[in-house]
């Protein structure tokens, strides 16, 4: 199909042991939000060296719904994320509706922050949010497996997305299930917008404040504008943050 540029090209990994390399990772160069230039790299990733696990939450409208993006923080201050989305078509939009009935294939958007999370603060101008999970490497590390495993599934053979059942919360879910040490079945996974509350709620986040304030600590916006294309973008959006950076970078 004639696909939009920035998801013409699908991400594929190889895994031997520890060292991965992931083809195809968005570095997209943005103007604005419809005027960017696509690059895309490949990524070698050492599991050995892997360090934490976050959740970026993007609200774009109700604060009931958001987007959810997922990033493996490796030594050296390497991030790789991950966006569960809809694949479109060159001129075709997202619509809630549609995206109930087969109407839209799924794509897993293998990328820098740099791409995926700057887009939406700087360019869109939408809320976003990040909070550190508090488990064992080797969580961080399954989960990473899995959804590498769906992105290398994907690349082989397309599958729809639901706006429901399959979309980019509840296949989180579904991937972490196997070895999940909490239990996150609840209506909140539906309308998540409320899955940071969920989180801190089953001890997955930080909880040595309440929660209103470290949701207002975890806003990210204004550090990500002040950023926005420097090399340690993903470093400084964490400074100051719970459980990651204590000092801000200049």
């Amino acid at each position: 199909r004639d696909w939009q540029p920035d998801v013409a090209t699908l991400p594929h990994a190889d895994i031997r042991g520890d060292r991965v390399i992931v083809h195809n990772v968005r570095n997209a160069d943005y103007r604005s939000e419809t005027d960017f230039t696509v690059r895309l790299e490949d990524r070698e990733l050492d599991l050995s060296q892997l360090r934490s696990l976050d959740l970026f939450l993007v609200y774009w409208g109700s604060p009931w719904i958001a987007h959810t993006i997922m990033s493996w923080g490796f030594e050296g201050d390497q991030y790789l994320a991950i966006s569960i989305e809809t694949r479109k078509e060159k001129g075709e939009g997202y619509s809630a509706l549609r995206g109930f009935f087969r109407q839209y294939e799924l794509v897993y958007v293998v990328a820098d922050e740099r791409d995926v999370v700057r887009l939406r603060t700087n360019y869109r101008g939408e809320d976003v949010y990040v909070y550190r999970f508090d488990g064992p490497p080797e969580d961080a590390r399954r989960l990473l497996l899995g959804y590498l495993d769906a992105v290398n599934q994907l690349h082989d053979r397309p599958q729809w997305y639901n706006a429901l059942t399959h979309n980019c919360t509840t296949t989180i879910q579904h991937l972490a299930r196997p070895y999940e040490r909490r239990s996150w079945w609840s209506w909140k996974l539906f309308l998540n917008g409320r899955l940071d509350e969920l989180g801190y709620e089953n001890g997955a986040f930080d909880r040595s404040m309440p929660f209103p304030e470290l949701k207002a600590r975890s806003h990210i916006n204004e550090r990500a504008k002040a950023a926005d294309a420097d090399p340690r973008f993903s470093v400084r959006i964490r400074a100051g943050l719970p459980r990651m950076s204590e000092s801000p970078e200049a």
